[in-house]
Protein backbone atom coordinates (compact mmCIF):
# COMPACT_ATOMS: atom_id res chain seq x y z
CA UNK A 1 0.00 0.00 0.00
CA UNK A 2 1.19 3.21 -1.39
CA UNK A 3 0.33 6.30 0.84
CA UNK A 4 0.92 9.74 0.43
CA UNK A 5 0.53 13.24 2.45
CA UNK A 6 0.26 16.42 0.62
CA UNK A 7 0.86 19.68 3.25
CA UNK A 8 2.11 23.16 2.98
CA UNK A 9 3.58 23.30 6.31
CA UNK A 10 4.50 20.10 8.53
CA UNK A 11 2.50 21.15 11.74
CA UNK A 12 1.98 19.06 14.74
CA UNK A 13 -1.09 17.15 13.27
CA UNK A 14 0.67 16.39 9.92
CA UNK A 15 3.66 14.90 12.12
CA UNK A 16 1.34 12.86 14.81
CA UNK A 17 -0.56 11.45 11.31
CA UNK A 18 2.61 10.23 10.06
CA UNK A 19 3.51 8.52 13.02
CA UNK A 20 0.68 6.69 13.08
CA UNK A 21 0.76 5.13 9.69
CA UNK A 22 4.56 4.36 10.92
CA UNK A 23 3.59 2.34 13.96
CA UNK A 24 0.60 0.31 12.01
CA UNK A 25 3.54 -0.72 9.73
CA UNK A 26 2.35 1.30 6.66
CA UNK A 27 4.98 3.92 4.67
CA UNK A 28 3.45 7.45 3.89
CA UNK A 29 5.29 9.83 2.02
CA UNK A 30 4.88 13.27 3.05
CA UNK A 31 4.73 15.65 -0.22
CA UNK A 32 4.98 19.53 0.22
CA UNK A 33 2.55 20.98 -2.55
CA UNK A 34 4.72 24.77 -2.63
CA UNK A 35 7.31 22.17 -4.22
CA UNK A 36 4.75 20.43 -6.82
CA UNK A 37 4.54 21.30 -10.51
CA UNK A 38 1.74 19.46 -11.98
CA UNK A 39 1.38 18.60 -15.62
CA UNK A 40 -2.40 17.98 -16.90
CA UNK A 41 -1.28 15.43 -19.42
CA UNK A 42 0.97 13.30 -17.27
CA UNK A 43 0.23 12.08 -13.75
CA UNK A 44 3.50 11.49 -12.95
CA UNK A 45 4.05 9.40 -10.15
CA UNK A 46 0.69 10.33 -8.70
CA UNK A 47 -1.05 7.58 -9.68
CA UNK A 48 1.28 4.97 -8.01
CA UNK A 49 -0.27 5.87 -4.75
CA UNK A 50 -3.19 4.03 -3.38
CA UNK A 51 -4.21 7.40 -1.39
CA UNK A 52 -3.45 11.02 -1.01
CA UNK A 53 -4.44 12.02 2.53
CA UNK A 54 -5.04 16.44 2.05
CA UNK A 55 -3.39 18.40 5.02
CA UNK A 56 -2.87 21.39 3.43
CA UNK A 57 -3.08 24.58 5.12
CA UNK A 58 -3.90 26.39 1.83
CA UNK A 59 -7.57 25.73 0.45
CA UNK A 60 -6.11 26.94 -2.88
CA UNK A 61 -3.09 24.60 -2.91
CA UNK A 62 -5.55 21.47 -1.42
CA UNK A 63 -8.50 22.11 -4.50
CA UNK A 64 -5.36 22.35 -6.93
CA UNK A 65 -3.75 19.11 -6.00
CA UNK A 66 -7.06 17.64 -5.45
CA UNK A 67 -8.67 18.26 -9.06
CA UNK A 68 -5.58 17.35 -10.48
CA UNK A 69 -5.53 13.62 -8.35
CA UNK A 70 -8.82 13.02 -9.07
CA UNK A 71 -9.00 13.36 -12.87
CA UNK A 72 -6.42 10.33 -12.72
CA UNK A 73 -8.28 8.46 -10.59
CA UNK A 74 -6.46 8.97 -7.63
CA UNK A 75 -8.42 8.51 -4.12
CA UNK A 76 -8.61 11.86 -2.08
CA UNK A 77 -8.72 12.11 1.78
CA UNK A 78 -10.86 14.41 2.00
CA UNK A 79 -12.40 14.57 -1.58
CA UNK A 80 -12.52 17.49 -3.81
CA UNK A 81 -16.42 17.85 -2.99
CA UNK A 82 -16.10 17.58 0.74
CA UNK A 83 -13.14 20.36 1.05
CA UNK A 84 -15.15 22.65 -1.59
CA UNK A 85 -18.49 22.16 0.71
CA UNK A 86 -16.45 22.40 4.01
CA UNK A 87 -14.58 25.23 2.89
CA UNK A 88 -17.39 27.15 2.14
CA UNK A 89 -20.10 28.42 4.67
CA UNK A 90 -22.52 28.87 2.30
CA UNK A 91 -22.29 25.19 0.42
CA UNK A 92 -21.86 24.14 4.03
CA UNK A 93 -25.56 25.72 4.99
CA UNK A 94 -27.08 24.64 1.56
CA UNK A 95 -25.55 20.99 2.34
CA UNK A 96 -27.20 20.86 5.83
CA UNK A 97 -30.49 21.86 5.23
CA UNK A 98 -30.83 19.86 2.44
CA UNK A 99 -30.28 16.76 4.01
CA UNK A 100 -32.81 18.13 6.92
CA UNK A 101 -29.86 18.55 9.75
CA UNK A 102 -30.50 21.32 12.34
CA UNK A 103 -28.77 24.56 11.57
CA UNK A 104 -28.61 28.39 13.07
CA UNK A 105 -30.88 30.72 10.96
CA UNK A 106 -29.22 32.12 7.85
CA UNK A 107 -29.77 34.80 5.50
CA UNK A 108 -27.56 35.77 2.06
CA UNK A 109 -27.44 38.64 0.23
CA UNK A 110 -24.83 40.23 -2.59
CA UNK A 111 -25.42 43.89 -1.97
CA UNK A 112 -25.01 46.79 0.74
CA UNK A 113 -29.17 47.21 0.80
CA UNK A 114 -30.70 43.49 0.23
CA UNK A 115 -27.49 42.90 2.92
CA UNK A 116 -29.05 45.23 5.31
CA UNK A 117 -32.66 43.78 4.94
CA UNK A 118 -30.89 40.07 5.50
CA UNK A 119 -29.70 41.39 8.51
CA UNK A 120 -32.92 42.27 9.83
CA UNK A 121 -34.90 39.39 8.80
CA UNK A 122 -32.33 37.18 10.73
CA UNK A 123 -32.91 39.87 14.00
CA UNK A 124 -30.42 42.09 16.46
CA UNK A 125 -27.99 40.68 17.72
CA UNK A 126 -26.90 38.82 14.20
CA UNK A 127 -23.66 37.16 13.24
CA UNK A 128 -21.65 38.39 9.87
CA UNK A 129 -19.25 35.96 8.63
CA UNK A 130 -17.21 35.31 5.05
CA UNK A 131 -18.37 32.21 3.05
CA UNK A 132 -14.61 31.25 3.65
CA UNK A 133 -12.31 31.48 6.68
CA UNK A 134 -11.59 29.75 10.07
CA UNK A 135 -9.93 30.27 13.57
CA UNK A 136 -12.96 33.27 13.83
CA UNK A 137 -11.33 35.94 11.97
CA UNK A 138 -13.56 38.62 10.37
CA UNK A 139 -16.53 37.35 11.83
CA UNK A 140 -18.71 40.22 13.19
CA UNK A 141 -21.78 40.19 15.94
CA UNK A 142 -23.48 43.40 15.23
CA UNK A 143 -26.49 44.40 17.88
CA UNK A 144 -28.21 47.04 16.03
CA UNK A 145 -28.60 48.95 12.63
CA UNK A 146 -25.97 51.33 13.18
CA UNK A 147 -23.63 48.17 13.57
CA UNK A 148 -24.79 46.50 10.67
CA UNK A 149 -24.44 49.79 8.24
CA UNK A 150 -21.01 49.81 9.58
CA UNK A 151 -19.66 46.56 9.16
CA UNK A 152 -21.63 45.97 5.94
CA UNK A 153 -19.65 49.17 4.14
CA UNK A 154 -17.01 48.12 5.44
CA UNK A 155 -17.05 44.91 3.65
CA UNK A 156 -18.40 46.38 0.15
CA UNK A 157 -15.30 49.11 0.29
CA UNK A 158 -12.51 46.02 0.64
CA UNK A 159 -13.36 44.97 -2.72
CA UNK A 160 -12.99 41.22 -2.92
CA UNK A 161 -15.44 38.99 -4.08
CA UNK A 162 -15.52 37.06 -1.40
CA UNK A 163 -16.30 39.87 0.71
CA UNK A 164 -18.84 41.05 -1.60
CA UNK A 165 -21.10 38.10 -0.69
CA UNK A 166 -23.05 38.83 3.11
CA UNK A 167 -23.40 35.72 4.90
CA UNK A 168 -25.74 36.89 8.02
CA UNK A 169 -26.10 33.86 10.78
CA UNK A 170 -28.47 33.51 13.58
CA UNK A 171 -26.57 34.64 16.77
CA UNK A 172 -27.53 31.84 19.32
CA UNK A 173 -27.09 32.51 22.74
CA UNK A 174 -25.20 29.74 23.71
CA UNK A 175 -24.12 28.24 26.87
CA UNK A 176 -20.92 30.15 27.34
CA UNK A 177 -19.59 27.34 24.86
CA UNK A 178 -19.40 25.27 21.49
CA UNK A 179 -18.98 21.62 20.99
CA UNK A 180 -16.77 20.08 18.38
CA UNK A 181 -17.00 16.02 17.55
CA UNK A 182 -14.35 14.33 15.45
CA UNK A 183 -16.26 12.10 13.04
CA UNK A 184 -14.04 9.42 11.05
CA UNK A 185 -15.45 6.75 8.54
CA UNK A 186 -19.20 8.44 9.24
CA UNK A 187 -18.48 7.59 12.88
CA UNK A 188 -18.36 10.47 15.71
CA UNK A 189 -15.18 8.82 17.99
CA UNK A 190 -14.07 12.32 20.31
CA UNK A 191 -15.60 15.43 21.57
CA UNK A 192 -14.87 18.30 23.15
CA UNK A 193 -16.57 21.81 24.33
CA UNK A 194 -14.81 25.09 23.84
CA UNK A 195 -15.24 27.24 26.82
CA UNK A 196 -15.25 31.09 26.84
CA UNK A 197 -16.33 34.63 28.10
CA UNK A 198 -16.32 35.75 24.70
CA UNK A 199 -19.04 34.78 22.36
CA UNK A 200 -16.47 33.51 20.00
CA UNK A 201 -15.75 30.20 21.06
CA UNK A 202 -12.27 28.90 19.22
CA UNK A 203 -9.41 27.93 21.09
CA UNK A 204 -7.31 30.18 18.01
CA UNK A 205 -9.41 33.17 20.29
CA UNK A 206 -8.76 31.16 23.65
CA UNK A 207 -10.98 29.16 24.67
CA UNK A 208 -11.00 26.45 26.60
CA UNK A 209 -11.02 22.95 25.55
CA UNK A 210 -12.57 20.04 27.85
CA UNK A 211 -13.81 16.43 26.73
CA UNK A 212 -17.46 15.89 26.64
CA UNK A 213 -19.30 12.12 26.18
CA UNK A 214 -21.13 11.97 23.08
CA UNK A 215 -24.87 11.61 23.49
CA UNK A 216 -27.20 9.49 21.12
CA UNK A 217 -28.24 12.98 19.83
CA UNK A 218 -25.16 14.43 19.59
CA UNK A 219 -24.32 11.24 17.92
CA UNK A 220 -26.52 11.27 15.36
CA UNK A 221 -26.43 14.60 14.03
CA UNK A 222 -22.47 15.18 13.31
CA UNK A 223 -22.96 11.99 11.67
CA UNK A 224 -25.54 13.39 9.37
CA UNK A 225 -23.61 16.27 9.23
CA UNK A 226 -20.95 14.23 7.74
CA UNK A 227 -22.43 12.78 5.76
CA UNK A 228 -24.33 15.33 3.96
CA UNK A 229 -21.04 17.05 3.09
CA UNK A 230 -19.19 13.68 2.28
CA UNK A 231 -16.65 14.03 4.65
CA UNK A 232 -14.56 11.09 6.06
CA UNK A 233 -12.46 12.95 8.53
CA UNK A 234 -13.92 16.05 9.69
CA UNK A 235 -14.46 18.04 12.68
CA UNK A 236 -18.38 19.54 13.22
CA UNK A 237 -18.72 22.27 15.40
CA UNK A 238 -22.15 22.19 17.05
CA UNK A 239 -23.86 24.94 19.15
CA UNK A 240 -26.48 24.28 22.11
CA UNK A 241 -29.33 26.57 21.45
CA UNK A 242 -31.55 26.82 24.71
CA UNK A 243 -34.75 26.93 22.50
CA UNK A 244 -33.60 25.18 19.38
CA UNK A 245 -31.45 22.28 21.27
CA UNK A 246 -28.38 21.27 18.72
CA UNK A 247 -27.50 23.31 15.51
CA UNK A 248 -24.67 22.65 13.58
CA UNK A 249 -22.30 25.55 12.98
CA UNK A 250 -19.50 24.67 10.67
CA UNK A 251 -17.38 21.79 9.69
CA UNK A 252 -13.61 21.40 9.50
CA UNK A 253 -12.25 19.45 6.39
CA UNK A 254 -9.03 19.73 7.82
CA UNK A 255 -8.99 20.06 11.44
CA UNK A 256 -6.80 20.73 14.01
CA UNK A 257 -6.91 18.04 16.79
CA UNK A 258 -3.37 18.09 18.61
CA UNK A 259 -4.58 19.24 22.26
CA UNK A 260 -7.89 17.03 21.85
CA UNK A 261 -6.27 13.93 22.31
CA UNK A 262 -4.77 13.63 25.71
CA UNK A 263 -8.88 16.34 26.62
CA UNK A 264 -10.35 13.32 25.01
CA UNK A 265 -8.29 10.46 25.72
CA UNK A 266 -8.83 9.21 22.09
CA UNK A 267 -6.15 8.73 19.89
CA UNK A 268 -7.28 10.68 16.82
CA UNK A 269 -4.55 10.13 14.42
CA UNK A 270 -4.62 6.26 14.90
CA UNK A 271 -8.02 6.59 14.16
CA UNK A 272 -7.35 8.26 11.09
CA UNK A 273 -5.19 5.84 9.82
CA UNK A 274 -7.23 3.01 10.65
CA UNK A 275 -10.17 4.12 8.63
CA UNK A 276 -7.87 5.60 5.29
CA UNK A 277 -6.49 1.86 5.47
CA UNK A 278 -9.68 -0.11 6.10
CA UNK A 279 -11.25 1.83 3.02
CA UNK A 280 -7.95 1.89 0.79
CA UNK A 281 -7.47 -1.98 0.80
CA UNK A 282 -11.50 -2.23 -0.42
CA UNK A 283 -10.09 0.09 -3.12
CA UNK A 284 -7.18 -1.23 -4.17
CA UNK A 285 -8.79 -4.96 -4.37
CA UNK A 286 -11.34 -3.01 -6.67
CA UNK A 287 -8.49 -1.65 -9.03
CA UNK A 288 -6.67 -5.16 -9.31
CA UNK A 289 -10.22 -6.98 -10.01
CA UNK A 290 -10.24 -4.46 -13.34
CA UNK A 291 -6.72 -5.08 -14.25
CA UNK A 292 -7.51 -8.66 -14.25
CA UNK A 293 -10.89 -8.32 -16.25
CA UNK A 294 -8.85 -5.87 -18.62
CA UNK A 295 -6.15 -8.34 -19.68
CA UNK A 296 -8.66 -11.19 -20.09
CA UNK A 297 -11.22 -9.34 -21.86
Amino acid sequence: MRIALTHTRLRTEERLLLDSFEELGVSITPIDLRTVVFDPADPGEWTSYDVVIDRSVSLTASLVALRFLETFGVRCVNSRRAVEVCSDKLATTLALTRAGVPTPGVRVATDHESGLRAVEEIGYPAVLKPTVGSWGRLVARVNDRDAAEAVLEHRGALGSAQQGVFYVQEHVNKPGRDVRVFVIGGEPIAAITRSSTHWVTNTARGAVADGLEITPELRSICARAAAAVGAEVVAVDVLECPERGLLVNELNHSMEFRNSITTTGVNIPEHVARHVMRTTGGTIARRLTTIREGATA
